[in-house]
C-alpha cells in the first residue's frame, strides 16, 4: 500500500474513535491539521449531535461551515466539554509539539478553554523525547530578529517560515496577523519549563509545545488498532 494512503487509514481510524467523547447538544473545540480534517469529515456526518463548534482556524472553521456545522466564537462559548486536535509530536506523558500548520496560538486558547483535549494522531507521531520536528514559536513581526537572537542563546537555531507567493518568498502570516519562527536543536529534557521560558521572551505570543495544556487522552493508531493512552504522570 501506498505510505500516504497508509497513514491517511490510520489518521482516520483516530479520528473515528474520537467521536465516543463528543456528549450531545454540547459547543466543542476543533483543531486543525491533516488527521483533524479526517475528524471534521466524520463530525459532519453526526453534526445533529453537536449544538456549534469553536474552531482554532480559519481553515477548519471554512470546512465546518461547508459542511453545515456552526462555528461560534469562543468568546460566546463559554467553557467547552471537548477539544479534539492532533499533534506533530507526542509522548507518552501526553505532552505535545504542535504548530506545524499555524494555528498554535489559537489552537492553545481553546485547548485551555475545554475541559477535555482528546489528542488524535497515527503512531508516527509518539516519539520519546520531544525535538525532532522543530518548535515552532508564534511572534510579533516587529520582535522577530530579537526573538530569534534569545532562542539562539536558549541552543535553538530559527529559522523564519516563509512560503512561495505569486514566485516571490514571502513570511508565512498567521491567522492572528503574527510570524513563525520554527526553532531546530532545541534540548527539550524539560518540556513545561522550556515552555514556560520561551514564552517569557518579549514579543513571543506563544509556542508550540503543549504541555502546561496538554492532551488528556491520546487516540493513537497503529495497523492493530487505536490504543488509548491516559495522562498519567508529568513529563
Amino acid at each position: 500500500m501506498d505510505p500516504k494512503k497508509s497513514q491517511d487509514a490510520l489518521k482516520l481510524q483516530a479520528a473515528i474513535a474520537s467521536l465516543q467523547y463528543i456528549e450531545d447538544d454540547t459547543i466543542i473545540g476543533v483543531g486543525t491539521g491533516s488527521t483533524v480534517n479526517f475528524f471534521i469529515a466524520e463530525l459532519i456526518k453526526i453534526k445533529h449531535r453537536v449544538k456549534a463548534c469553536v474552531s482554532s482556524s480559519e481553515a477548519s472553521a471554512n470546512l465546518l461551515k461547508a459542511g453545515g456545522i456552526e462555528v461560534m466564537e469562543l468568546n460566546n462559548a463559554g467553557t467547552l466539554s471537548l477539544y479534539v486536535d492532533g499533534a506533530d509530536e507526542v509522548t507518552r506523558h501526553l505532552a505535545m509539539i504542535k504548530g506545524g500548520g499555524g494555528a498554535l496560538t489559537r489552537e492553545k486558547i481553546v485547548a485551555a478553554a475545554s475541559q477535555k483535549f482528546v489528542c488524535i494522531a497515527d503512531e508516527t507521531k509518539l516519539v520519546d523525547v520531544l525535538g525532532k520536528f522543530p518548535l515552532p514559536v508564534e511572534v510579533i513581526p516587529m520582535a522577530r530578529s530579537y526573538v530569534a537572537r534569545e532562542l539562539v542563546k536558549l541552543g535553538g537555531h530559527p529559522e523564519w517560515r516563509v512560503k512561495e507567493i505569486d514566485g516571490a518568498m514571502k513570511p508565512v502570516v498567521t491567522d492572528n496577523g503574527n510570524w513563525i519562527l520554527d526553532v531546530r536543536g532545541l534540548t527539550i529534557a524539560d518540556p513545561l519549563a522550556l515552555e514556560t521560558e520561551v514564552n517569557q521572551i518579549t514579543g513571543v505570543v506563544t509556542n508550540g509545545l503543549f504541555v502546561k495544556r496538554g492532551a488528556d487522552v491520546l487516540l493513537l493508531a497503529t495497523p492493530t488498532g487505536v490504543n488509548i493512552i491516559f495522562k498519567s504522570a508529568q513529563p
